[in-house]
C-alpha cells in the first residue's frame, strides 16, 4: 500500500485500509511528514505471510490526534510501539493482536487517562505483566493479553480499577494465587484466566457478585473441594452470573450444591477433574442452563429425573460412571448435542428420541446399551454425528437411516450481538459512530463445542467452522446381523461409516459408489460375502478403507485413484479375495464368474463316467456269458466236466446244510 500518495491530503481524518497488501515504505516516505492528522487508522489483516518482517507504517510517529489504531493481524515484528502511545494522548482504543511483537512490554512513563481498551493477545511478549499498568491506564475497560508468554503474578491493582470490565490474561504463563478481590472487589463483567499456572483453592464467595458474569479458570492448577456454603446465609439470588468454567483443574470432592441456586448460570463446565458422588438434585433449579459439561470426572448413580432446563442445548457427560437406565429425562426440543459416552448406561434407547428434533451430534459410545437401533432416529433430520458403537445392540440396521441429511445445523452464536461495538470519536468535529468487527476479543470461544468422533481409525476432536463440516456414523463393536441396507448408499453426505464388528452379511451395496464425500469406510470383521463393488473406485475422497475378515471373493478393485494407496491390510483375512494388494494372484485362481461352470463341467463329467461303466460291464458281462455258452455248446467233453461241477457242488451244499441242522436239532435237546 503506498502510503506516500496520501501524504498531501490535509483533510484526511479516516484511513481504514483492512485486509490489503503491504508494502515496503520507500526510504523517502521515512523523512516526509505528512499534512494529515488522523483520527482513525486501521490496517489490519494486511498480510499472511509469516516470513515477512514488517514494522508499522513510519509515517504514524508524526500522528498526535489519533483516538483508534487497529495494527491487528500483520505479523509486525520488534518491540511494541511505544511511541505510539506517548504521542496519541488522545488514544482511546489500541488493537495490537495477532502480531510477532517480542520482548517486554513497555508503558509509557506518563499517565494517559482516555485509553480504554488496550487489545495485545496472540503476540511473543515476556517478562511480568507491568506493575504500573493501573496507573498509566486509570480508566481502562478493556485489557487483552492473551496467548502470549507473560509470566508471574497478577498485578494486585488490577483489584482496584473501577472501570475495568473485561479481563483476559488466558493461555500465558501466570502463577501464583487468584486474588479473591479481583473477582469480589472488581466492577468486572467478564474474566478469562485460562491455561495458565494459578494455583490454590477456589472460595465459594467468589461466585456470590452481582458485577460478573462470565468467569473462565479452566486450564490452571487449582485443586481441593469447592465447599457449599449455607444458601439462606448467602442470597445467589444476586449472582449475575452466566458462565462458570473450571474445567482442566485438580478440584476434587463432591459438585457444590450451591451451583444450583446461581439464578442465571446459563453454561456450567467442571470437566476433566476429579469430582466425584452423584450429580446434584440442586441442578433441576437452572431454568435457563444451555450448556453442561461435566465430563470425565468419577461421578456415578444416574442424572437426576428432575434435570430438564428448557434450553438445554449441549450436554457432555462423557467418561464417568453413570449408571442405570438411559431415560433421556431431557425435553429440551432446542437439545443438539448429547454426549453420554464411556458410562455404565443400560437399556436400550428411547423411542420418544424422535422428538429431539434439533439434536445434530449423538454418542452413546461405550456403555452397555442393548436392544435394537429404534427407527426414531430416522426422524431427527438435524443428525450430522452418530455414535453407537461398544454397545450390545442387535437386530438390523435400520435401512431408513439413508434418508438423514447429515448436514451439520448452523448454530447462532450467542456472542452474535456482541460481535459489534460503537466507539464515539468524542473530538471530531462532526460526531460520527463507527462500527468495528470485535468478534476476536469475546468469550465465545471460551465454551466453545468440542466433539471427539472415532474416523479414519484415528480419534479427533472437531470444534468451530470444522464441526459444520464433518458427519459421520459408527455402529462398531455391537451384534447387528441382516444384510447392510442398500439405502445407506443415499447418504451423500456422509465422511465416515463404520460398520465393522458385528454380524452383517449378505453383499456389500453398489450404491456406496454414491457416497461421493466419504472419506472413511470400515466394514470389516463381518461376514459379508460376493465381490467388492468396482464402481466404489470413483470415491475420490476415501482414505481408510477396509474390508478385513469377511468372506468375500473375486478380485479387488483396480489399483486406481484411491484404491491405488490401500495395503494389504484392508482385505486380509477373505481367502478368496485375489489380486493387488494381495499375494493371490487371480491368474491362478479362479474367478468368481468361472466357479459356477467348472461345478457344471465337474458335475457333467461325473455322470459321463458313471454311464460308460455301467454300460462297459453289462457288455462285458454279456459277453462273458455268451462265450461260455458257445464253448459248452460246441466241445462235449468241456460241457461234460461243467455239468458234472455244478452237481457236485450241489451235492456238497445239500449235506452240508443238513448236516448242520441235525448239529443244531441235537444241541437244543441237550440243552
Amino acid at each position: 500500500m503506498p502510503f506516500l500518495s496520501l501524504a498531501n491530503l490535509p483533510n484526511l481524518k479516516f484511513l481504514l485500509a483492512d485486509e490489503n497488501n503491504i508494502v515496503m515504505e520507500p526510504n523517502s516516505f521515512h523523512t516526509s511528514i505528512p499534512k494529515f492528522q488522523l483520527n482513525v487508522f486501521s490496517l489490519s489483516k494486511c498480510t499472511t505471510d509469516k516470513g515477512l518482517s514488517l514494522q508499522p507504517p513510519k509515517f504514524l510517529y508524526y500522528q498526535y490526534d489519533l483516538g483508534y489504531v487497529d495494527l491487528s493481524y500483520n505479523y509486525f515484528s520488534e518491540t511494541v510501539p511505544l511511541w505510539l502511545l506517548e504521542n496519541n494522548t488522545k488514544l482511546e482504543n489500541l488493537f495490537l493482536l495477532g502480531n510477532s511483537f517480542t520482548g517486554p512490554l513497555l508503558l509509557p512513563q506518563l499517565p494517559n487517562p482516555k485509553v480504554s481498551v488496550i487489545d495485545i493477545s496472540k503476540n511473543k511478549l515476556q517478562g511480568q505483566i507491568p506493575t504500573n499498568i493501573c496507573s498509566t491506564f486509570p480508566n481502562l475497560e478493556w485489557l487483552l493479553l492473551s496467548k502470549n508468554a507473560f509470566e508471574g503474578n497478577i498485578p494486585p491493582c488490577l483489584s482496584g480499577m473501577d472501570t475495568l470490565s473485561f479481563l483476559d490474561l488466558s493461555d500465558n504463563h501466570l502463577s501464583g494465587r487468584l486474588p479473591e478481590e479481583l473477582i469480589m472487589g472488581s466492577s468486572l463483567d467478564i474474566l478469562r484466566l485460562s491455561n495458565n499456572n494459578l494455583s490454590g483453592k477456589i472460595v465459594p464467595m467468589m461466585f456470590n457478585t452481582s458485577k460478573l458474569s462470565n468467569l473462565y479458570l479452566d486450564g490452571n492448577n487449582f485443586t481441593g473441594e469447592i465447599p457449599d456454603i449455607d444458601v439462606s446465609a448467602s442470597d445467589l439470588s444476586y449472582s449475575s452470573l452466566e458462565d462458570i468454567d473450571l474445567s482442566n483443574n485438580s478440584f476434587n470432592g463432591k459438585l457444590p450444591r450451591w451451583i444450583g441456586n446461581v439464578p442465571h448460570l446459563k453454561r456450567l463446565a467442571l470437566s476433566n477433574n476429579h469430582f466425584e458422588g452423584s450429580i446434584p438434585m440442586e441442578l433441576c433449579n437452572l431454568y435457563k442452563l444451555e450448556f453442561l459439561e461435566l465430563s470425565q470426572n468419577n461421578l456415578s448413580g444416574s442424572i437426576p429425573s428432575c434435570f430438564n432446563p428448557p434450553y438445554l442445548r449441549h450436554v457432555h457427560v462423557k467418561r464417568n460412571r453413570l449408571s442405570g437406565p438411559l431415560t433421556l429425562v431431557f425435553s429440551s426440543s432446542a437439545l443438539v448435542t448429547l454426549d453420554l459416552r464411556g458410562n455404565n448406561l443400560t437399556g436400550n434407547i428411547p423411542k420418544r428420541i424422535g422428538t429431539f428434533s434439533a439434536l445434530s451430534v449423538l454418542l452413546l459410545k461405550d456403555n452397555h446399551l442393548n436392544g435394537e437401533i429404534p427407527v426414531q432416529l430416522c426422524k431427527l433430520y438435524s443428525l450430522s454425528i452418530i455414535d453407537l458403537s461398544g454397545n450390545m445392540f442387535s437386530g438390523p440396521i435400520p435401512s431408513c437411516l439413508g434418508n438423514l441429511t447429515l448436514a451439520m445445523q448452523e448454530e447462532k452464536s450467542r456472542m452474535d450481538d456482541y460481535f459489534y461495538i460503537a466507539n464515539r470519536i468524542q473530538h471530531l468535529l462532526v460526531p460520527i459512530d463507527i462500527w468495528f468487527d470485535l468478534s476476536h476479543v469475546f468469550p465465545s470461544s471460551s465454551m466453545k463445542e468440542w466433539i471427539e468422533f472415532t474416523t479414519k481409525s484415528v480419534s479427533y476432536s472437531y470444534g468451530g467452522d470444522i464441526l459444520k463440516y464433518m458427519s459421520g456414523i459408527d455402529l462398531s463393536c455391537n451384534r447387528l446381523t441382516g444384510q447392510i441396507p442398500v439405502e445407506l448408499g443415499n447418504l451423500s453426505e456422509i465422511r465416515s461409516l463404520n460398520l465393522s464388528h458385528n454380524n452383517l452379511v449378505g453383499v456389500i451395496p453398489s450404491s456406496f459408489s454414491q457416497l461421493k464425500q466419504i472419506e472413511s469406510l470400515d466394514l470389516s470383521y463381518n461376514n459379508l460375502s460376493g465381490r467388492i463393488p468396482i464402481q466404489l473406485v470413483e470415491l475420490n475422497f476415501l482414505e481408510v478403507f477396509s474390508v478385513a475378515h469377511n468372506n468375500l471373493s473375486g478380485s479387488t478393485p483396480e489399483p486406481k485413484a484411491q484404491f491405488g494407496t490401500f495395503d494389504e491390510s484392508s482385505y486380509e483375512g477373505n481367502p478368496l479375495l485375489c489380486g493387488p494388494p494381495l499375494q493371490n494372484n487371480c491368474s491362478k485362481t479362479d474367478s468368481p464368474t468361472t466357479v459356477p461352470t467348472t461345478a457344471d463341467d465337474e458335475g457333467e463329467g461325473s455322470f459321463m463316467d458313471t454311464y460308460v461303466f455301467c454300460v462297459s460291464f453289462l457288455v462285458s458281462y454279456v459277453i462273458v456269458l455268451l462265450v461260455i455258452f458257445v464253448v459248452l455248446y460246441i466241445n462235449p467233453y468241456w460241457r461234460q466236466a461243467w455239468f458234472s461241477f455244478i452237481e457236485s457242488c450241489i451235492t456238497t451244499c445239500r449235506y452240508s446244510v443238513v448236516g448242520n441242522f441235525l448239529e443244531l436239532y441235537i444241541f437244543k435237546r441237550c440243552v
